[in-house]
Formats: C-alpha cells, structure tokens, sequence
C-alpha cells in the first residue's frame, strides 16, 4: 500500500493530465461544455419542483434548494462510480504498452466527476439566494460530507472496476443498484416520511447520512448529528479499506482479461 502513496507523488503531473483528459472526455463533442455541469443538477431541480412540491412542500421548506442538494450528491455518486467503473477496461491498450499506475485510472475520473460537482454547487448558492436562503459562517462546513463522501466513492470506484474487467455485466447490474440507491435516498420527498421499522435499511444507504448532513450545514445551519458523522465514517473505511484491498488484489491480473 505504501506503493500506492509513493506513486502518487511520484506521477502526480501524470495524475492530473488524467483528470484533465477526463473532464474533456465527459463534454466532449458538447457545445455547452463544463457548463452541463450546473445545468444538468439545476434542470432536474426544476423538473422534480414541479413534480413533487405540491405533494411536499408543506413537509419541506425552501423545496427547490432541499431538492438541488439531494440531486447534487446524487449525480456525483452515480457519475463518478460508474465512470470509475469502465476505467480500466477503457484503458487497457495503454496499460499493456507502457506503465501506469493503475488506480490512477479510477481515482482520475472519480477527482474529474468531483471536479464538476464543486462546479455544481454555484447554482446551489444561486438558487439560495434567490429563494431567500440566509447564508451562515456554518455553511462552510459543506466540504466536510463531501469529503466522507469522494473517499466512499472512491473506494467503490476502485472496486468497481476491479470487478468489471472480470465481470462485464457489472454495469447493467450496477444501473439496478444506483436505482435503488437513488429511491433510498430522500432527493424530493422528506426523511421523515420513512418509517422507523425501515430505517436500519435506509442507512444502508451510504448517501442518506451525507445528503442530511449536507442540508443541516447549508439549509438549516445546524450541526450534523454525531452520528451521521460516525456513520459515514464507517462507510468510508469500510468501502474505502474493501476498495484498495480488492484492486490491491487483482490488479496484477487485469492485463490477462483485457
């Protein structure tokens, strides 16, 4: 594992060429560019406000920023691990040619998809302040959930594409799990609608304990509840450890699969 490190510093100008190349991959061929970036999470808003506020807007104050946020974090973790997902396979010609490491190949598309999301975020504090949302000192504490949650996705990220070369219907089994994953998760509808009996599966979302702890610094300028932090914490060394464990494993087997 210490290799891994070492590598890092060693080929970081190499690292972020990829995340660079990664980013233009994702728009390449748009004319709009990095711009989807804002417009993809803010045109959803739109949609699922129209959609879902006259059903919960009495359970839900400042509907259209509860809703960004929940679609924000979303997309990021959606977007990263499945582009995560193809990365090696993606690469496998230059990965036979010559040496890289090769979990830069994942980890740049998860900093590329991290990339755009902080990019995402300006139309949050639009839509913020549009909407009459106050903006506190505690909103800064935004980076801590998104941090738990670029290092959970990287850890699914590099277990992801370990499986993939081995595995090839991993993607359309993954479509179903992100599915899952996004109904699990309360993008437009309140966390208070779920019952309690339900709630030891609904954490096992890794994204609920993020989403609520993202809107309790940004909408409601509170502190997380400890646990959340706990929770995610566990969510990162778990995916985290599992995730560099598993590519640590089977790395040296992929140039026989691609």
């Amino acid at each position: 594992m210490n290799s891994y490190i070492q590598n890092m510093f060693k080929y970081k100008d190499l690292f972020f060429e990829l995340v660079k190349k990664d980013i233009k991959l994702k728009y390449r061929n748009s004319a709009l560019g990095v711009l989807w970036s804002m417009l993809n999470p803010l045109l959803m808003m739109v949609v699922l406000s129209i959609v879902f506020m006259a059903l919960f807007r009495n359970h839900i104050p400042n509907f259209p920023v509860y809703v960004l946020i929940g679609r924000i974090i979303y997309q990021f973790f959606s977007e990263s691990t499945s582009f995560a997902m193809d990365s090696i396979y993606a690469n496998g010609q230059l990965i036979r040619k010559v040496y890289v490491p090769k979990y830069f190949f994942p980890l740049s598309r998860i900093c590329s998809s991290f990339v755009t999301t902080v990019i995402a975020l300006v139309p949050l504090v639009i839509v913020m302040a549009v909407t009459g949302l106050p903006f506190r000192w505690i909103n800064l504490l935004f980076v801590v959930p998104l941090i738990y949650l670029l290092v959970i996705s990287a850890g699914i990220g590099l277990l992801l594409s370990s499986i993939n070369v081995f595995f090839k219907d991993m993607k359309h089994f993954y479509s179903i799990l992100l599915l899952i994953v996004m109904y699990m998760t309360p993008i437009f509808y309140p966390a208070s609608i779920i019952p309690d009996k339900y709630m030891p599966i609904i954490l096992l979302n890794p994204l609920y304990p993020i989403v609520e702890m993202f809107r309790d610094v940004v909408m409601y300028g509170v502190m997380p509840d400890p646990t959340a932090h706990l929770i995610s914490i566990a969510y990162m060394v778990v995916y985290g450890g599992t995730g560099l464990w598993v590519f640590y494993k089977t790395q040296d087997r992929f140039i026989y699969h691609l």
